[in-house]
């Protein structure tokens, strides 16, 4: 898990925001989760490593 954090500021339509705020909340999930989760998923999508990404069930290197 991540230790440090970084803030990303986001423009969103307003109506878009609203609707994705109720989405995560009815999932009992923080809009932070779910982008946090979305860029993971994209990264993973693209073959791009980066320095947090858990090593549990990979061998030493």
């Amino acid at each position: 898990m991540e230790r440090k954090t970084a803030r990303l500021t986001v423009l969103i339509d307003p109506s878009k925001k609203k609707a994705f705020e109720r989405l995560c909340a009815a999932q009992d999930l923080t809009p932070s989760q779910v982008v946090r989760q979305l860029i993971r998923d994209y990264l993973q999508q693209h073959g791009v490593t980066y320095s947090t990404q858990s090593t549990v069930g990979r061998p030493e290197e």
